[in-house]
Protein backbone atom coordinates (compact mmCIF):
# COMPACT_ATOMS: atom_id res chain seq x y z
CA UNK A 1 0.00 0.00 0.00
CA UNK A 2 1.32 3.44 -0.91
CA UNK A 3 1.28 6.38 1.50
CA UNK A 4 0.78 10.14 1.06
CA UNK A 5 1.71 12.87 3.52
CA UNK A 6 1.76 16.65 2.98
CA UNK A 7 2.28 19.69 5.20
CA UNK A 8 1.62 23.41 4.70
CA UNK A 9 2.48 26.20 7.12
CA UNK A 10 5.11 24.61 9.35
CA UNK A 11 8.57 26.20 9.30
CA UNK A 12 10.08 22.73 8.82
CA UNK A 13 7.51 21.20 6.49
CA UNK A 14 10.06 18.83 4.96
CA UNK A 15 10.95 17.47 8.39
CA UNK A 16 7.29 16.98 9.27
CA UNK A 17 6.64 15.22 5.97
CA UNK A 18 9.63 12.95 6.56
CA UNK A 19 8.20 12.07 9.98
CA UNK A 20 4.83 11.44 8.38
CA UNK A 21 6.44 9.01 5.95
CA UNK A 22 8.08 7.21 8.88
CA UNK A 23 4.63 6.87 10.43
CA UNK A 24 3.35 5.33 7.18
CA UNK A 25 6.16 2.77 6.95
CA UNK A 26 3.98 -0.03 8.28
CA UNK A 27 1.93 0.07 5.07
CA UNK A 28 4.87 -1.43 3.16
CA UNK A 29 6.93 0.31 0.47
CA UNK A 30 9.95 -0.05 -1.78
CA UNK A 31 10.87 3.62 -2.25
CA UNK A 32 10.11 7.08 -0.88
CA UNK A 33 10.39 10.72 -1.89
CA UNK A 34 9.64 14.33 -1.02
CA UNK A 35 8.90 17.44 -3.10
CA UNK A 36 9.16 20.86 -1.46
CA UNK A 37 8.61 24.43 -2.55
CA UNK A 38 11.92 26.26 -2.22
CA UNK A 39 12.40 29.79 -3.47
CA UNK A 40 10.79 30.00 -6.90
CA UNK A 41 11.14 26.32 -7.67
CA UNK A 42 10.55 22.78 -6.49
CA UNK A 43 13.15 20.51 -4.92
CA UNK A 44 12.47 16.80 -5.40
CA UNK A 45 14.40 14.06 -3.60
CA UNK A 46 13.59 10.38 -4.22
CA UNK A 47 15.26 7.19 -3.14
CA UNK A 48 14.67 3.52 -3.80
CA UNK A 49 14.89 1.59 -0.55
CA UNK A 50 14.23 2.67 3.01
CA UNK A 51 13.13 6.07 4.30
CA UNK A 52 16.44 6.39 6.12
CA UNK A 53 18.10 6.69 2.70
CA UNK A 54 15.78 9.58 1.89
CA UNK A 55 16.59 11.10 5.29
CA UNK A 56 20.31 10.84 4.52
CA UNK A 57 19.73 12.63 1.21
CA UNK A 58 17.93 15.44 3.06
CA UNK A 59 20.86 15.72 5.48
CA UNK A 60 23.22 16.07 2.52
CA UNK A 61 20.89 18.49 0.71
CA UNK A 62 18.86 20.34 3.38
CA UNK A 63 15.62 21.86 2.08
CA UNK A 64 14.02 24.71 4.00
CA UNK A 65 10.35 24.87 3.10
CA UNK A 66 6.91 25.56 4.55
CA UNK A 67 5.14 23.46 1.91
CA UNK A 68 6.01 19.87 1.02
CA UNK A 69 4.48 16.57 -0.10
CA UNK A 70 5.87 13.08 0.35
CA UNK A 71 5.13 9.52 -0.67
CA UNK A 72 5.99 5.91 0.10
CA UNK A 73 5.61 3.72 -2.99
CA UNK A 74 4.87 0.06 -3.54
CA UNK A 75 5.68 -0.54 -7.21
CA UNK A 76 2.82 -1.31 -9.60
CA UNK A 77 3.81 0.32 -12.90
CA UNK A 78 7.59 0.32 -13.29
CA UNK A 79 10.24 -1.40 -11.22
CA UNK A 80 11.45 0.03 -7.89
CA UNK A 81 14.00 2.75 -8.71
CA UNK A 82 14.83 6.37 -7.94
CA UNK A 83 13.30 7.48 -11.25
CA UNK A 84 10.05 5.61 -10.67
CA UNK A 85 9.67 6.86 -7.10
CA UNK A 86 7.20 9.63 -6.31
CA UNK A 87 6.83 12.61 -6.43
CA UNK A 88 6.76 13.00 -10.23
CA UNK A 89 7.27 16.32 -11.99
CA UNK A 90 5.88 17.94 -15.09
CA UNK A 91 8.17 18.63 -18.07
CA UNK A 92 8.73 22.23 -17.03
CA UNK A 93 9.33 21.29 -13.39
CA UNK A 94 6.53 23.49 -12.06
CA UNK A 95 4.19 20.75 -10.80
CA UNK A 96 4.91 17.78 -8.51
CA UNK A 97 2.46 14.95 -7.87
CA UNK A 98 2.09 12.00 -5.48
CA UNK A 99 -0.52 9.35 -6.15
CA UNK A 100 -2.15 6.22 -4.75
CA UNK A 101 -4.16 4.00 -7.06
CA UNK A 102 -3.86 2.94 -10.68
CA UNK A 103 -4.49 5.02 -13.82
CA UNK A 104 -5.97 2.19 -15.85
CA UNK A 105 -5.80 4.06 -19.17
CA UNK A 106 -2.33 5.52 -18.58
CA UNK A 107 -0.87 3.96 -21.76
CA UNK A 108 -3.35 5.82 -23.98
CA UNK A 109 -2.86 9.07 -22.04
CA UNK A 110 0.92 8.71 -22.21
CA UNK A 111 0.74 8.25 -25.98
CA UNK A 112 -1.41 11.36 -26.35
CA UNK A 113 0.88 13.44 -24.15
CA UNK A 114 4.02 12.24 -25.92
CA UNK A 115 2.41 13.19 -29.22
CA UNK A 116 1.84 16.68 -27.81
CA UNK A 117 5.54 17.04 -27.01
CA UNK A 118 5.74 15.89 -23.39
CA UNK A 119 8.81 13.91 -22.35
CA UNK A 120 8.64 11.18 -19.71
CA UNK A 121 11.27 10.39 -17.10
CA UNK A 122 9.73 7.26 -15.56
CA UNK A 123 7.84 4.06 -16.32
CA UNK A 124 4.95 4.93 -14.01
CA UNK A 125 1.30 5.66 -14.58
CA UNK A 126 1.49 8.53 -12.07
CA UNK A 127 3.66 10.72 -14.27
CA UNK A 128 0.83 11.28 -16.75
CA UNK A 129 -1.01 13.16 -13.98
CA UNK A 130 1.83 15.68 -13.63
CA UNK A 131 1.85 16.35 -17.38
CA UNK A 132 -1.93 16.67 -17.56
CA UNK A 133 -1.85 19.20 -14.71
CA UNK A 134 0.94 21.12 -16.44
CA UNK A 135 -1.23 21.53 -19.54
CA UNK A 136 -4.21 22.88 -17.60
CA UNK A 137 -2.10 25.27 -15.51
CA UNK A 138 -0.49 26.53 -18.71
CA UNK A 139 -4.01 27.26 -19.98
CA UNK A 140 -4.57 29.56 -17.00
CA UNK A 141 -6.31 27.28 -14.51
CA UNK A 142 -5.28 27.31 -10.87
CA UNK A 143 -4.01 24.01 -9.48
CA UNK A 144 -7.29 22.93 -7.87
CA UNK A 145 -9.27 23.69 -11.02
CA UNK A 146 -6.66 21.83 -13.06
CA UNK A 147 -7.02 18.79 -10.82
CA UNK A 148 -10.79 18.92 -11.17
CA UNK A 149 -10.40 19.19 -14.95
CA UNK A 150 -8.15 16.17 -15.43
CA UNK A 151 -9.66 13.61 -13.06
CA UNK A 152 -12.52 12.67 -15.44
CA UNK A 153 -9.82 11.58 -17.89
CA UNK A 154 -8.26 9.17 -15.38
CA UNK A 155 -9.84 5.72 -15.40
CA UNK A 156 -9.74 3.84 -12.10
CA UNK A 157 -9.58 4.89 -8.47
CA UNK A 158 -7.18 7.66 -7.44
CA UNK A 159 -5.90 9.54 -4.40
CA UNK A 160 -3.74 12.47 -5.53
CA UNK A 161 -1.86 15.36 -3.91
CA UNK A 162 0.02 18.05 -5.82
CA UNK A 163 1.97 21.28 -5.41
CA UNK A 164 2.99 23.95 -7.92
CA UNK A 165 5.51 26.77 -8.11
CA UNK A 166 2.66 29.05 -9.19
CA UNK A 167 0.88 28.73 -5.82
CA UNK A 168 3.18 29.06 -2.79
CA UNK A 169 2.09 27.39 0.45
CA UNK A 170 -0.70 25.45 -1.23
CA UNK A 171 -1.40 21.74 -1.56
CA UNK A 172 -4.34 20.35 -3.52
CA UNK A 173 -5.64 16.81 -3.18
CA UNK A 174 -8.51 14.60 -4.22
CA UNK A 175 -10.05 11.23 -3.59
CA UNK A 176 -11.81 9.58 -6.53
CA UNK A 177 -13.10 6.05 -6.09
CA UNK A 178 -11.55 3.68 -3.60
CA UNK A 179 -7.77 4.08 -3.78
CA UNK A 180 -7.44 4.58 -0.04
CA UNK A 181 -8.32 7.42 2.27
CA UNK A 182 -7.45 11.11 2.21
CA UNK A 183 -7.57 12.78 5.62
CA UNK A 184 -6.99 16.48 6.33
CA UNK A 185 -5.44 17.44 9.67
CA UNK A 186 -5.41 20.87 11.31
CA UNK A 187 -3.15 22.12 14.10
CA UNK A 188 -2.38 25.60 15.41
CA UNK A 189 0.77 25.72 13.27
CA UNK A 190 -0.03 23.88 10.05
CA UNK A 191 -2.45 21.90 7.92
CA UNK A 192 -1.80 18.38 6.68
CA UNK A 193 -2.99 15.81 4.18
CA UNK A 194 -2.43 12.11 4.83
CA UNK A 195 -3.59 8.81 3.44
CA UNK A 196 -3.82 7.44 6.98
CA UNK A 197 -5.19 8.85 10.21
CA UNK A 198 -2.38 7.28 12.27
CA UNK A 199 0.27 9.47 10.62
CA UNK A 200 -1.63 12.63 11.60
CA UNK A 201 -2.05 11.88 15.29
CA UNK A 202 1.48 12.95 16.34
CA UNK A 203 0.63 16.39 14.88
CA UNK A 204 -3.08 16.87 15.59
CA UNK A 205 -6.29 15.16 16.60
CA UNK A 206 -8.46 17.58 14.61
CA UNK A 207 -9.22 15.87 11.30
CA UNK A 208 -11.66 15.85 8.40
CA UNK A 209 -12.22 12.92 6.05
CA UNK A 210 -12.61 13.49 2.32
CA UNK A 211 -15.48 11.69 0.61
CA UNK A 212 -15.33 10.07 -2.80
CA UNK A 213 -15.31 12.87 -5.38
CA UNK A 214 -14.03 15.56 -2.99
CA UNK A 215 -11.26 18.01 -3.87
CA UNK A 216 -9.41 20.07 -1.26
CA UNK A 217 -7.05 23.05 -1.27
CA UNK A 218 -5.06 23.51 1.93
CA UNK A 219 -3.09 26.62 2.86
CA UNK A 220 -1.61 27.67 6.21
CA UNK A 221 -4.98 29.24 7.04
CA UNK A 222 -7.70 26.90 5.82
CA UNK A 223 -8.85 23.75 4.09
CA UNK A 224 -11.46 24.39 1.40
CA UNK A 225 -13.32 21.34 0.05
CA UNK A 226 -15.28 21.35 -3.21
CA UNK A 227 -16.91 18.78 -5.46
CA UNK A 228 -15.96 18.12 -9.06
CA UNK A 229 -18.28 20.86 -10.33
CA UNK A 230 -16.66 23.41 -8.02
CA UNK A 231 -19.54 23.59 -5.54
CA UNK A 232 -18.51 24.01 -1.91
CA UNK A 233 -18.69 20.84 0.17
CA UNK A 234 -17.44 21.55 3.71
CA UNK A 235 -16.26 18.54 5.67
CA UNK A 236 -16.41 19.27 9.40
CA UNK A 237 -13.31 18.71 11.49
CA UNK A 238 -13.74 16.23 14.32
CA UNK A 239 -11.63 15.49 17.36
CA UNK A 240 -10.17 11.99 17.37
CA UNK A 241 -9.80 10.33 20.75
CA UNK A 242 -7.01 7.92 19.76
CA UNK A 243 -3.84 8.33 21.82
CA UNK A 244 -0.74 9.19 19.73
CA UNK A 245 1.37 7.32 22.27
CA UNK A 246 -0.36 4.14 21.13
CA UNK A 247 1.62 4.40 17.91
CA UNK A 248 4.94 3.95 19.76
CA UNK A 249 6.58 0.58 20.35
CA UNK A 250 7.36 1.29 23.99
CA UNK A 251 9.37 -1.53 25.55
CA UNK A 252 8.55 -4.02 22.78
CA UNK A 253 10.99 -4.87 20.00
CA UNK A 254 8.35 -4.70 17.26
CA UNK A 255 4.91 -3.20 16.76
CA UNK A 256 3.49 -6.66 16.15
CA UNK A 257 4.75 -7.99 19.49
CA UNK A 258 3.35 -4.92 21.23
CA UNK A 259 -0.02 -5.37 19.57
CA UNK A 260 -0.15 -9.08 20.42
CA UNK A 261 0.16 -8.12 24.08
CA UNK A 262 -2.51 -5.43 23.66
CA UNK A 263 -5.13 -8.02 22.68
CA UNK A 264 -6.68 -8.29 26.18
CA UNK A 265 -7.15 -4.51 26.30
CA UNK A 266 -8.54 -4.43 22.75
CA UNK A 267 -11.03 -7.17 23.64
CA UNK A 268 -12.04 -5.48 26.90
CA UNK A 269 -12.64 -2.10 25.27
CA UNK A 270 -14.52 -3.60 22.32
CA UNK A 271 -16.76 -5.94 24.33
CA UNK A 272 -17.56 -3.37 27.03
CA UNK A 273 -18.52 -0.80 24.39
CA UNK A 274 -21.03 -3.19 22.78
CA UNK A 275 -22.65 -5.27 25.52
CA UNK A 276 -23.31 -5.36 29.26
CA UNK A 277 -23.88 -8.34 31.55
CA UNK A 278 -25.48 -6.40 34.44
CA UNK A 279 -27.85 -5.13 33.25
CA UNK A 280 -28.09 -7.56 30.33
CA UNK A 281 -28.22 -5.26 27.30
CA UNK A 282 -26.65 -4.48 23.94
CA UNK A 283 -25.08 -1.03 23.39
CA UNK A 284 -24.80 -0.50 19.66
CA UNK A 285 -25.88 3.08 18.90
CA UNK A 286 -23.88 3.22 15.66
CA UNK A 287 -26.12 0.60 14.05
CA UNK A 288 -28.26 3.57 13.04
CA UNK A 289 -30.84 2.83 10.36
CA UNK A 290 -29.64 -0.78 10.05
CA UNK A 291 -31.16 -1.65 13.44
CA UNK A 292 -34.72 -1.51 12.07
CA UNK A 293 -34.01 -4.11 9.40
CA UNK A 294 -32.27 -6.72 11.56
CA UNK A 295 -35.43 -8.53 12.78
CA UNK A 296 -36.43 -9.36 9.18
CA UNK A 297 -33.17 -10.51 7.60
CA UNK A 298 -33.13 -14.06 6.26
CA UNK A 299 -29.53 -14.39 5.04
CA UNK A 300 -26.11 -13.02 6.01
CA UNK A 301 -23.15 -12.45 3.69
CA UNK A 302 -19.83 -11.51 5.30
CA UNK A 303 -17.06 -9.96 3.17
CA UNK A 304 -13.44 -9.12 3.87
CA UNK A 305 -9.85 -9.44 2.70
CA UNK A 306 -6.90 -11.17 4.35
CA UNK A 307 -7.33 -11.51 8.10
CA UNK A 308 -10.72 -9.80 7.82
CA UNK A 309 -11.85 -12.62 5.52
CA UNK A 310 -10.68 -15.08 8.17
CA UNK A 311 -12.77 -13.20 10.74
CA UNK A 312 -15.71 -13.36 8.32
CA UNK A 313 -15.37 -17.15 8.12
CA UNK A 314 -15.67 -17.34 11.91
CA UNK A 315 -18.53 -14.84 11.85
CA UNK A 316 -20.41 -17.09 9.42
CA UNK A 317 -20.49 -19.82 12.06
CA UNK A 318 -21.60 -17.34 14.73
CA UNK A 319 -24.63 -16.26 12.69
CA UNK A 320 -25.61 -19.84 11.92
CA UNK A 321 -25.14 -21.09 15.50
CA UNK A 322 -26.30 -18.08 17.51
CA UNK A 323 -28.92 -16.53 15.22
CA UNK A 324 -30.07 -19.55 13.20
CA UNK A 325 -29.63 -17.66 9.92
CA UNK A 326 -27.94 -19.05 6.77
CA UNK A 327 -24.60 -17.30 6.31
CA UNK A 328 -21.66 -17.30 3.93
CA UNK A 329 -18.23 -15.66 3.84
CA UNK A 330 -16.84 -14.16 0.63
CA UNK A 331 -13.52 -12.82 -0.55
CA UNK A 332 -14.37 -9.18 -1.31
CA UNK A 333 -12.20 -9.07 -4.43
CA UNK A 334 -14.17 -11.97 -5.95
CA UNK A 335 -17.59 -10.97 -4.63
CA UNK A 336 -18.20 -8.14 -7.07
CA UNK A 337 -17.27 -10.24 -10.10
CA UNK A 338 -19.75 -13.09 -9.63
CA UNK A 339 -23.14 -11.33 -9.79
CA UNK A 340 -24.20 -12.19 -6.22
CA UNK A 341 -27.92 -12.60 -5.58
CA UNK A 342 -28.87 -10.09 -2.87
CA UNK A 343 -32.01 -8.38 -1.69
CA UNK A 344 -33.57 -6.34 1.13
CA UNK A 345 -33.70 -9.43 3.37
CA UNK A 346 -29.93 -9.98 2.99
CA UNK A 347 -27.55 -8.53 5.57
CA UNK A 348 -24.08 -7.82 4.18
CA UNK A 349 -21.45 -7.48 6.91
CA UNK A 350 -18.18 -5.93 5.73
CA UNK A 351 -15.01 -6.10 7.81
CA UNK A 352 -12.20 -3.56 7.38
CA UNK A 353 -9.83 -2.35 10.08
CA UNK A 354 -9.19 0.95 8.29
CA UNK A 355 -12.55 1.33 6.61
CA UNK A 356 -10.63 2.05 3.41
CA UNK A 357 -9.98 -1.42 1.92
CA UNK A 358 -10.51 -0.94 -1.82
CA UNK A 359 -11.94 -4.38 -2.63
CA UNK A 360 -14.28 -4.25 0.36
CA UNK A 361 -15.60 -0.85 -0.72
CA UNK A 362 -16.18 -2.09 -4.27
CA UNK A 363 -18.07 -5.10 -2.92
CA UNK A 364 -20.14 -2.82 -0.70
CA UNK A 365 -21.11 -0.75 -3.72
CA UNK A 366 -22.41 -3.93 -5.40
CA UNK A 367 -24.44 -4.73 -2.29
CA UNK A 368 -25.79 -1.18 -2.16
CA UNK A 369 -26.97 -1.34 -5.77
CA UNK A 370 -28.75 -4.62 -4.98
CA UNK A 371 -30.61 -3.04 -2.05
CA UNK A 372 -29.06 -5.22 0.66
CA UNK A 373 -28.91 -4.05 4.28
CA UNK A 374 -25.30 -3.30 5.27
CA UNK A 375 -23.36 -3.20 8.53
CA UNK A 376 -19.61 -2.67 8.66
CA UNK A 377 -17.15 -3.77 11.35
CA UNK A 378 -14.52 -1.01 11.50
CA UNK A 379 -11.71 0.13 13.80
CA UNK A 380 -11.36 3.66 12.40
CA UNK A 381 -13.76 6.52 13.12
CA UNK A 382 -15.04 8.04 9.89
CA UNK A 383 -13.63 5.29 7.63
CA UNK A 384 -15.21 5.12 4.19
CA UNK A 385 -17.01 1.84 4.90
CA UNK A 386 -18.88 3.56 7.75
CA UNK A 387 -20.27 6.06 5.25
CA UNK A 388 -21.45 3.41 2.79
CA UNK A 389 -23.11 1.05 5.28
CA UNK A 390 -26.39 1.82 7.04
CA UNK A 391 -24.84 0.85 10.36
CA UNK A 392 -21.44 0.40 12.02
CA UNK A 393 -20.07 -1.77 14.78
CA UNK A 394 -16.85 -0.12 15.93
CA UNK A 395 -14.05 -2.17 17.39
CA UNK A 396 -11.97 -0.40 20.04
CA UNK A 397 -8.56 -1.90 19.36
CA UNK A 398 -6.67 1.37 19.00
CA UNK A 399 -3.99 1.98 16.41
CA UNK A 400 -2.54 -1.12 14.78
CA UNK A 401 0.65 -0.71 12.78
CA UNK A 402 1.71 -4.32 12.30
CA UNK A 403 0.91 -5.41 8.74
CA UNK A 404 -0.18 -8.83 10.07
CA UNK A 405 -3.30 -8.01 12.07
CA UNK A 406 -3.45 -9.19 15.68
CA UNK A 407 -5.49 -7.11 18.12
CA UNK A 408 -7.77 -5.70 15.39
CA UNK A 409 -8.46 -9.24 14.21
CA UNK A 410 -9.51 -10.57 17.61
CA UNK A 411 -11.56 -7.41 18.25
CA UNK A 412 -13.39 -7.94 14.94
CA UNK A 413 -14.12 -11.57 15.85
CA UNK A 414 -15.51 -10.44 19.21
CA UNK A 415 -17.64 -7.77 17.51
CA UNK A 416 -19.05 -10.38 15.11
CA UNK A 417 -19.95 -12.58 18.06
CA UNK A 418 -21.82 -9.74 19.75
CA UNK A 419 -23.61 -8.80 16.52
CA UNK A 420 -24.70 -12.41 15.95
CA UNK A 421 -25.99 -12.61 19.54
CA UNK A 422 -27.93 -9.37 19.03
CA UNK A 423 -29.52 -10.60 15.80
CA UNK A 424 -30.33 -13.93 17.46
CA UNK A 425 -32.13 -12.07 20.24
CA UNK A 426 -34.03 -9.80 17.85
CA UNK A 427 -35.25 -12.75 15.79
CA UNK A 428 -36.32 -14.76 18.84
CA UNK A 429 -33.69 -17.43 18.37
CA UNK A 430 -32.08 -16.65 21.74
CA UNK A 431 -33.94 -15.92 24.96
CA UNK A 432 -32.46 -13.89 27.81
CA UNK A 433 -31.46 -17.04 29.69
CA UNK A 434 -29.60 -18.20 26.57
CA UNK A 435 -27.82 -14.87 26.15
CA UNK A 436 -26.43 -14.57 29.65
CA UNK A 437 -23.88 -17.44 29.50
CA UNK A 438 -22.64 -16.28 26.10
CA UNK A 439 -22.11 -12.71 27.29
CA UNK A 440 -20.55 -13.91 30.54
CA UNK A 441 -18.04 -15.89 28.47
CA UNK A 442 -17.25 -12.78 26.42
CA UNK A 443 -16.64 -10.78 29.59
CA UNK A 444 -14.18 -13.45 30.81
CA UNK A 445 -12.38 -13.69 27.47
CA UNK A 446 -9.86 -10.81 27.88
CA UNK A 447 -8.63 -12.25 31.16
CA UNK A 448 -8.14 -15.69 29.63
CA UNK A 449 -6.20 -14.23 26.71
CA UNK A 450 -4.04 -12.29 29.17
CA UNK A 451 -3.21 -15.50 31.04
CA UNK A 452 -2.12 -17.24 27.85
CA UNK A 453 0.13 -14.32 26.90
CA UNK A 454 1.63 -14.17 30.38
CA UNK A 455 2.45 -17.86 30.59
CA UNK A 456 4.26 -18.13 27.24
CA UNK A 457 4.59 -21.87 27.86
CA UNK A 458 6.44 -23.49 24.99
CA UNK A 459 6.33 -20.37 22.81
CA UNK A 460 10.10 -19.95 22.44
CA UNK A 461 10.58 -23.64 21.69
CA UNK A 462 7.83 -23.63 19.07
CA UNK A 463 9.20 -20.49 17.44
CA UNK A 464 12.70 -21.96 17.17
CA UNK A 465 11.33 -25.12 15.59
CA UNK A 466 9.11 -23.27 13.12
CA UNK A 467 11.86 -20.81 12.16
CA UNK A 468 13.86 -23.56 10.47
CA UNK A 469 10.92 -25.32 8.81
CA UNK A 470 10.42 -25.09 5.04
CA UNK A 471 6.74 -26.06 5.23
CA UNK A 472 4.05 -26.00 7.91
CA UNK A 473 0.57 -27.51 8.00
CA UNK A 474 -2.07 -26.15 10.37
CA UNK A 475 -5.00 -28.50 10.94
CA UNK A 476 -8.29 -27.69 12.61
CA UNK A 477 -12.04 -28.11 12.50
CA UNK A 478 -14.92 -25.75 13.15
CA UNK A 479 -13.85 -22.60 14.98
CA UNK A 480 -10.31 -23.99 15.29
Amino acid sequence: MCGIFACVGAADATGQVLQGLHDLEYRGYDSAGIAAQSGDGLVVLRREGKIRQLAEALETTPVSSSCAVGHTRWATHGRPSDDNSHPHRSCDGTVAVVHNGIVENYAALKSQLAGAGHTFASETDTEVIAHLLEERVREGEDLLMALRSITPRLEGSQAIAAISTAEPDTVVATRVGNAGGVVVGRSDLALYVSSDLAALLPHTRSVAFLHDGDFVRITPREAAVVRGDGSSSPRPFQEIEADPAAALKGTYSTFMLKEIHEQPEALTDTIQSLVSLDPLEFRMPDLGAAAEGLPSIRRVVLIGMGSSLNAAMIGRQYFERLAGIPAEADNASEFRHRAPVLGPDTLVVSISQSGETVDVLEAMNVAKEAGALQITICNTEGGQTTRVAEGTVYTRAGLERGVASTKCYVAAVAALNVLALHVGQLQGHLAAEDLRPHIAALVRLPGLVGKVLAERVGVEEAVLELSTATDAFFLGRGLA
